[in-house]
């Protein structure tokens, strides 16, 4: 069984800062790209950053040059470092891995979600 747990969520004023963390636990045998998700009330979800095996990055116009994207591959943990926020960026956040299982199984898997607040 493979679970992701995200944690780093909360209240923060506009131009303040928050790091996110997602780590994945279970029977692992490599994941490829993790990345993070994010979904406001009425709105899509969307892809706000990913990051490769490899440390390949590739971020949201809306948040480049705000937001970094990290892994570590020892700790199969995914980062966001979020910085400048603004209330636009408030919605609930979700950590996405794609994982291969010791049986070769590969699966997209989810993390429980946590929620981001940006107001004054």
């Amino acid at each position: 069984q493979v679970q992701l747990v995200e944690s780093g969520g909360g209240l923060v004023q506009p131009g303040g800062s928050l790091t996110l963390s997602c780590a994945a636990s279970g029977s692992i045998f490599t994941i490829a790209a993790m990345g993070w998700y994010r979904q406001a009330p009425g709105k899509q979800r969307e892809l706000v950053a990913g990051i490769s095996s490899g440390g390949r990055r590739n971020y949201a116009d809306s948040v480049k040059e705000r937001f970094t994207v990290s892994r570590d591959n020892a700790k199969n943990t995914v980062y966001l470092q979020m910085n400048r926020l603004q209330p636009e960026d408030t919605a609930a956040y979700y950590c996405n891995a794609d994982i291969t299982n010791n049986w070769q199984m590969r699966k997209i898997y989810w993390g429980q979600g946590t929620q981001v607040t940006v107001s004054s």
